[in-house]
């Protein structure tokens, strides 16, 4: 099997797999998947996502269809670079190999403004045609015409928070203190027509790559606000350069006054999301993140 016969048969690509056709080397592939580097007999290399064999429960229906979605959707606005994907099966998902390099300034800065471009391209709505996940959960893509805080409250916050709560990461007081940011999320303002973004924009979902460009993976693309994807860049102590990315970024298009007071509401999204998933370690990074929302609420209209 070569690359123009896996784009010509994508279908194929599970059975020269099971027949040991291809070589396998397993790599990284984050938190959830299995992941692998396919030589192919051309040299041309693939990587290929599979669900892990002792996970307690099944792929999710559309799981793998959905993040191809997002990957070809974010590819469309010819913006960042975004690997192609070769190959979306119910059982697997196998994207263009991407060579990774050292992060740079100068990549740094070419990311900033290609970030930009990308979430000037828009989208019809808040959420997506296809639907969604963020991680294993899943996530309402029912397209919105908003306005975004509203969007973002009902769709973005209250799952997540209702499901830690079901699953004993946060406490009922902590719900209180996340509900009161949601009952006073139009205090923060910004909202803003529907950008299209990545949607699960951590650090590590950034490939810096050996062509000196910075790739995205892994998204829950959908119409969102671009503040949120920025925001969500600046968890966990952030990328390298993060500095000259957000220059770049804002010298291509600046964000609206109060953008700074504004970030711990946007994370609060995927903070929500790793206690549901992963449990109470990660409690105090969301009550801290309501807590700095609820303290910036009054100068999220103001502040630049």
């Amino acid at each position: 099997m070569d690359l123009a016969y896996l784009r010509a048969h994508p279908e194929q690509l599970p059975t020269f797999l099971t027949h040991q056709r291809i070589r396998e080397t397993p790599v990284s592939g984050g938190d959830i998947c299995a992941a692998a580097r396919l030589t192919l007999d051309d040299g041309h290399s693939v990587f290929a996502k599979t669900w892990p064999e002792d996970a307690e429960r099944p792929v999710p229906e559309g799981f793998f269809a959905t993040e191809a979605a997002g990957l070809r959707w974010l590819r469309e606005a010819d913006a960042v670079a975004v690997p192609e994907v070769l190959v979306a099966l119910p059982e697997l998902l196998a994207l263009e190999w991407v060579d990774p390099g050292e992060p740079t300034p100068e990549a740094a800065d070419r990311f900033g403004r290609e970030l930009a471009e990308l979430h000037r391209n828009g989208a019809d709505a808040f959420g997506a045609r296809w639907p969604g996940f963020i991680g294993a959960l899943p996530a309402d893509n029912t397209p919105h015409d908003g306005p975004w805080t509203e969007w973002f409250a009902r769709t973005r916050l209250l799952p997540y928070l209702r499901r830690s709560v079901d699953g004993g990461a946060l406490t009922s007081a902590d719900a209180t203190l996340v509900e009161q940011v949601i009952t006073r999320i139009g205090e923060f303002g910004a909202d803003e027509p529907p950008a299209r973004i990545h949607g699960d924009l951590w650090p590590g979902n950034l490939l810096w790559g050996d062509d000196d460009r910075v790739w995205l993976v892994d998204p829950a693309a959908h119409g969102g606000h671009r503040e949120t994807d920025l925001a969500q860049l600046a968890l966990f102590g952030g990328p390298p350069h993060h500095d000259r990315i957000m220059a770049a970024y804002q010298e291509s298009w600046p964000l609206a006054d109060g953008w700074r007071a504004r970030v711990p509401l946007h994370q609060l999204h995927l903070l929500l999301v790793h206690t549901a998933l992963f449990g109470a370690a990660y409690r105090d990074s969301v009550t801290r993140s309501a807590r700095d929302a609820l303290s910036g609420a009054g100068r999220a209209t103001v502040d630049r």
